[in-house]
């Protein structure tokens, strides 16, 4: 298995106990805590972490070039995209799409593909992946798997905020390794001092240090 593979795990573990909360199916058709996301289109997004994973696994090995993970958000679209950008709207639509079949079929769905990928990334090798949504671009499975679990981190916090339960823990490695990666797109889009300052200095912090 890869190096990050039982974070990942783990970290979609707790996605998937998430949406097979109550609370998540009771809100289903309410506004999220997101812009112009639903509670549904939510829960869809964040399964799509998940459900995305085995396609890329089992594609052929890609032609475009392997990047680094902060080349990658520095390509990726949705970053510096408004709310009524294309991709965004996309990326809205698409989580609507993947929630249509209803709360409880779409977390037995993502349960079921979950189990599916504790066999597959046990005998992974470590190899190039690409997703089409990216570009003329691939990642290393493992940046895959760490930009999956960055994504499954905060938007289960996201949607643990919109229906009212506590946002799930997740296995300290995994947080180390999610907060490393919010950092270093922090440090990149707001400079090193304002996010030691943020870190440090209560007195000189900014008013924001966001990733995105």
């Amino acid at each position: 298995m890869s190096g990050v593979g039982p974070d990942f795990l783990a970290t979609s573990r707790s996605a998937v106990g998430l949406l097979r909360d109550p609370a998540v199916a009771a809100a289903w058709d309410s506004p999220s805590a997101l812009p112009e996301f639903s509670v549904a289109g939510l829960a869809g997004h964040l399964a799509y972490q998940i459900l995305a994973v085995p396609d890329a696994l089992s594609a052929p090995p890609p032609n475009e070039p392997v990047i680094g993970l902060l080349d990658h958000y520095g390509r990726v679209e949705w970053i510096d995209g408004g709310l009524d950008a294309d991709i965004n709207v996309r990326i809205r639509d698409g989580g609507a799409r993947i929630a249509a079949e209803g709360p409880a079929a779409l977390a037995a769905r993502t349960a079921a593909v979950l189990d599916e990928l504790e066999d597959s990334l046990a005998t992974a090798p470590e190899r190039a992946v690409h997703m089409p949504i990216w570009g003329d671009w691939s990642l290393s499975l493992d940046d895959l798997l760490v930009t999956r679990m960055m994504e499954l981190a905060v938007h289960s916090d996201d949607l643990a905020v919109s229906v009212g339960v506590a946002t799930p823990e997740l296995p300290p490695s995994a947080v180390e390794t999610v907060v490393s990666l919010l950092s270093r797109l922090a440090v990149r889009r707001h400079g090193p001092t304002a996010v030691l300052r943020a870190l440090s200095r209560a007195e000189r912090a900014p008013s924001s240090i966001t990733a995105f």
